[in-house]
Order: C-alpha cells, then sequence, then structure tokens
C-alpha cells in the first residue's frame, strides 16, 4: 500500500511539473521583449478605401519620459513628408493614423516615425482596379501551443503570399488564443506576419479567444456570468474587449453604423471596396444570442446537443438574434450598392451552419453546436437571404476544419456558397462526417460530400473536407489539418477559385498538393441561383456591365441586385410570376421590363446617355 501511495505521489509531481514546464513555456512565448528604442515599432496594419487611408502602428511599451507622438511619412519625389501625425492609446499602445484624400492610384512607400530613431517601413499598394485577378489570402486559429505545432514558425506561410503577391490578407479570428494577455500575444502575432502585412490591405477580425473566451455570443456587450459564456455577452471587462478591438480594427474602413453597445463597446462593421471588389467586413459574433437559459439544455453543455433525436425547431426560440438588426439593414443596402463594384464578398468569423459532425477526438460526435452560425436557424436564413441577393462568396474561419458548402434555405443550393479556411496551427481538432451519404455527389466524390441537413436541419451542400487524420502523428501541423486559404477573384471572367494549402509547401512549385476537394472553381452567379427557378428572357444592352436588378411585380421585392458581365444577361427568378427588371451603368434607374416571366421574350435595353 504504502509503495502504492509513493508511486501515485510520484506520478502526481510528475504532471504537476510537466504542467508546470507547459506552462512556463507559454509565459516566454509572450514574453515582452526589452527592445532599443529604434525597434519601439512593432508592426502596422492598413487599409484603404474611397480615399481614405487608415492605418494602425502597434508599439511596444513606452517608458515614461518617450514621446507620446507617433508620425506617419510618406516618399514623394524622393523625399520623405509627413502626412499626418497621432498621440498614442496607451492602453494597447496604439497609434492610429487617418489620411482622407488618399490618391490610390499610385503605390506609395511609408514610414512610421517614433522619436529620433525609431522608422517601420513599407508600402500602400495602389488600388489594384487594373487587374483582372485579385488575390486573397485567408487564415484563421493562429494557435502559438507548442503541444498541436503552433510554435513551428510562419515563414512558410511569409514565403508563399510573397509568391503568390497577395493583394489582401484576410484573418478571419483567433489571431491571439492567450485569454489575459491579448497585448502580448498581439506583439507576437505582429513579429510573425508584420513582413508582410506591412505592405498590403489586411483585416484582422476579432473573434472569440481573441476577446478572452472560448466561445462569444456577444448579445450586444452584455456582461456574461457563466463559466463558458453561453448565457451570453463578455467574459473579460468591456475596457478589455475595446482595447482588442482598437489593435486588430481601428484600421479599417469607418464603421458603416457607428454606435456603442453595452461596456462601451464600439461596432466595426463596414465594406472595403479595392480592386472593384466589394468587401462586407462582418460581426458574426457580437450581437449573437447565448443559448443558456434560453434553449432546452440537451447535452453537458448549453450550447452543444448530443441527442439526434431531438426537435430542431425546438431551439429555433423567439427572439434569438444572429446578425442583428442594424447589421442586417447594414448588409440589405450594401447589396444594392454596386458603384465601383464588380463583385461582392462577406467576409466574417464563421460560416452559416454547422460544418462540423465530431469534435475535439475521433470519438466526439456531436449532434449540434450552438456555436456555429447554424444556429439560430431564422438569423441563419436571414443573413443568407441578404447576402445573396448581392450574389456574395462567403470567405470565414473558425472552424478548424476547411469546408466548403453551398447554402440552402427553401431548397438545397439557393443561396451563396463559402469557403471556410483550416487552421494555421490546429488547436482543436474537427471533422466534417455525416452518418448518412449525401445525396446528388458528384460522380466520384466522397459520400460525405452532396445534400444534407445539418444538425439543426439546414439545407447544406458540402463539396470539400479537409479532415484530419484520426490519429495526428508525424508532422503535427498537417495530420491536423492546418494551413491557409487562397481565394482567387477573376473581375473579368466573374470566377472564383478557392485554394486550401498544407503547411510548408510551396504553393507554386506544381508537385506540391492541396488538400483533397481543392482547387474548386465556381461562378459569381452560382451565388444565388435556386436549382427550381427558370430563366427570363435574355437581356442586351447598349453599354457593357450595367447593374441589373429583379423585382418581384406583385410585393415590389427586391429579388436581388447584381452587375452584368458584358452587354448581355439572362436573370433567373422563380417560376409562375412576372417581374420588374431595372437596370442602368452604375444604378438600376430605368425600367426596362415590365412583366417579365420565366422563358419570356428577348429584351433589348437601351441605357446610353
Amino acid at each position: 500500500m504504502k509503495t502504492l501511495t509513493r508511486f501515485l505521489i510520484v506520478c502526481l509531481a510528475l504532471l504537476m511539473a510537466s504542467d508546470i514546464a507547459v506552462a512556463q513555456r507559454n509565459r516566454n512565448l509572450l514574453a515582452i521583449p526589452d527592445v532599443a528604442k529604434k525597434d519601439i515599432i512593432c508592426f502596422a496594419l492598413y487599409t484603404v478605401h474611397d480615399g481614405t487611408l487608415k492605418l494602425t502602428a502597434q508599439l511596444y511599451p513606452l517608458s515614461s519620459d518617450d514621446p507620446r507622438t507617433v508620425r506617419l511619412e510618406v516618399e514623394k519625389d524622393g523625399k520623405w513628408v509627413e502626412v499626418a501625425r497621432t498621440n498614442v492609446i496607451e492602453q494597447g499602445w496604439t497609434a492610429p493614423f487617418r489620411v482622407e484624400n488618399w490618391d490610390d492610384t499610385q503605390a506609395a512607400k511609408y514610414r512610421v516615425r517614433h522619436g529620433n530613431e525609431a522608422r517601420y517601413e513599407g508600402v500602400i499598394r495602389k488600388n489594384p482596379v487594373d487587374k483582372d485577378e485579385i488575390v486573397v489570402a485567408g487564415f484563421t486559429g493562429n494557435s502559438i501551443m507548442p503541444a498541436h505545432g503552433g510554435d513551428i514558425s510562419r515563414q512558410d506561410i511569409i514565403d508563399n503570399v510573397r509568391k503568390i503577391d497577395a493583394d489582401i490578407l484576410f484573418f478571419s479570428g483567433d489571431q491571439v488564443y492567450d485569454h489575459k494577455r491579448h497585448y502580448a500575444a498581439w506583439l507576437k502575432f505582429g513579429r510573425d506576419f508584420g513582413p508582410i502585412i506591412k505592405d498590403r490591405p489586411t483585416l484582422t477580425l476579432p473573434d472569440d479567444h481573441d476577446v478572452g473566451q472560448p466561445n462569444l455570443w456577444g448579445e450586444s456587450g452584455k456582461i456574461s456570468t457563466l463559466s463558458g459564456a453561453a448565457d451570453g455577452g463578455y467574459s473579460q471587462p468591456g475596457v478589455y474587449v475595446r482595447e482588442v478591438e482598437r489593435a486588430q480594427t481601428s484600421h479599417f474602413p469607418d464603421p458603416a453604423d457607428p454606435h456603442k453597445i453595452g461596456q462601451g463597446i464600439e461596432v466595426w462593421f463596414t465594406n472595403l471596396n479595392w480592386g472593384n471588389i466589394d468587401f462586407a467586413i462582418l460581426e458574426d459574433r457580437k450581437f449573437k444570442t447565448g443559448p443558456a437559459g434560453r434553449v432546452p439544455k440537451q447535452g453537458p453543455r448549453p450550447d452543444h446537443i448530443n441527442d439526434p433525436n431531438y426537435d430542431p425547431a425546438s431551439v429555433d426560440v423567439p427572439g434569438a438574434v444572429l446578425m442583428g438588426d442594424r447589421q442586417l439593414q447594414f448588409i440589405d443596402a450594401w447589396a444594392k450598392d454596386w458603384q465601383n463594384a464588380k463583385m461582392k464578398v462577406a467576409l466574417s468569423q464563421t460560416i452559416f451552419c454547422g460544418g462540423a459532425h465530431i469534435h475535439g477526438s475521433a470519438n466526439g460526435r456531436l449532434h449540434a453546436d450552438m456555436d456555429s452560425n447554424g444556429w439560430p436557424q431564422s438569423g441563419r436564413n436571414r443573413a443568407l437571404e441578404s447576402l445573396r441577393k448581392a450574389f456574395a462568396f462567403h470567405y470565414a474561419g473558425d472552424q478548424h476544419l476547411a469546408t466548403i458548402f453551398h447554402h440552402g434555405i427553401d431548397e438545397h443550393r439557393d443561396a451563396i456558397w463559402s469557403f471556410c479556411v483550416p487552421s494555421i496551427a490546429n488547436l482543436y481538432l474537427r471533422w466534417w462526417e455525416p452518418l448518412e451519404p449525401g445525396k446528388n455527389r458528384e460522380p466520384g466524390s466522397p459520400e460525405y460530400t452532396g445534400d444534407h441537413l445539418d444538425g439543426f436541419d439546414n439545407k447544406v451542400t458540402n463539396y470539400a473536407a479537409a479532415n484530419p487524420e484520426k490519429m495526428p502523428a508525424g508532422n503535427i501541423l498537417n495530420t491536423r489539418a492546418a494551413g491557409f486559404g487562397v481565394v482567387r477573384f477573376n473581375t473579368k471572367t466573374r470566377d472564383i477559385t478557392m485554394e486550401c494549402w498544407p503547411r510548408n509547401v510551396d504553393i507554386t512549385d506544381p508537385n506540391s498538393q492541396q488538400y483533397a476537394g481543392w482547387p474548386r472553381t465556381i461562378s459569381q452567379f452560382d451565388n444565388f441561383n435556386p436549382p427550381s427557378w427558370g430563366k427570363l428572357g435574355e437581356v442586351t444592352f447598349d453599354i457593357a456591365d450595367p447593374v441589373v436588378q429583379v423585382i418581384d411585380a406583385k410585393s415590389n421585392e427586391v429579388l436581388y441586385t447584381v452587375r452584368a458581365n458584358g452587354k448581355s444577361f439572362t436573370p433567373v427568378a422563380p417560376k409562375g410570376k412576372t417581374f420588374l427588371i431595372k437596370a442602368g451603368k452604375d444604378q438600376p434607374t430605368k425600367t426596362v421590363a415590365k412583366q417579365a416571366r420565366v422563358n419570356g421574350a428577348h429584351i433589348e435595353a437601351k441605357l446610353a446617355d
């Protein structure tokens, strides 16, 4: 008995020592270096939209006698010219700049300066409106934990982004995993990715781990009091959340509907027009209702449903919010506005469905997860209804599992497509593994593809899933299905090509392999082409690429607004109804048909002045 007791004590001591060692290693990873004055600027992020440059410089901590002013200079005719200066915000040590009347028709070298020694240089790119293909590199899940390869260098990502010369970087969330030291982890993020961020527009969307909690149902800024935060709201104080959002989003274009929610937290949903593509930057966590106390608990956690026989309608409770009314109003207006835009893209934290069946480990089957945007179903459908009216493609992350879905509301495949990118380093494994083969699969495709219902009875069609190995081993990154995404938007053909790459490969090498199911190319117009609809008569125009709007003649509801490609367009619409068709160079101001029907006659529209 004494021997067993000694053995258990030794085992416990070894476990405690191991835990202490891991904790110490993690602390070392997030140690804030004591840098020289010349290196006090860690990195800088920027966007340019509608003639306004917004750039945020991230500084290391300043000493009490350091100046609090930071300057922004650009090179003009071989000389450095100051164009803005700003005061440092000490909580988080950020320096946000704003320069209006920015000329985006040419590139400009810039440098951020602090004091007499510190200089940080980069390039503000010209707006690539002359390019046919806009390349957006997408990332999520930037864990730094060594246990699953998080401490492995990001140099492969840096090299690949430079090789493809990405036009935009999109980080969908979880740039930071430490729940109490965002500032220290954000500095490390900047040291890792700053070399590519400094030279191109970058969007960093804060998600749950960024603001210091495992899941986020923000519920318009309320305070969460439940472990796991399933009661809705924020676990960290509002001042912490505001610091996180200031660091990660203050360089975004101005908010579309600026206002404050609970705890003084601001909103940042907006749009970025770059390269003739209009990107909606969405917050799909901030306004979402928490499930605890509102829906029947049907698993060990308020947000997990383990009973496959439950009634999905029972959790779609009245009053449950996903996107929030004001954000939906923004999306509705954005969907109709095609000024300087040929294509529309929605960027958000995660996809609008339950995109995984197995969570954590190979035997962790979960029927439904209310942390996903598959819940609440009514909110999910309302968001898809708005986005499909713009033929918007959805680019997102968070799921720890790369997927391609074509979403459905009333029928399969009647809404938008989504691409969820893989994690940079995969902290938490998930698998898309339905129990029944999908219907209407493509020939030769895996059984997990095809038409399915997710755990909330949402209609989804899967085309690819980068499932990790059931027992990850060997290369700790790629057996865990780590990687990143690349989407190529061709504004000339209106094609969208999705690529999904594992880590530590040269993506320009013809021998490098993407995850199974990629690449896949779709048309912009596939984002709203329900199988049950038919074609109205072809419309031809006397100008190229007009904006076209289709309206239900009886209800006056706008079905959709889109920019045609070329001098002809064949609208799709429900059968058995009549429709108005409007068109114009940049706005649909002229009615070109009043009683259009499926299989109707050709329409000739004269739009030139």
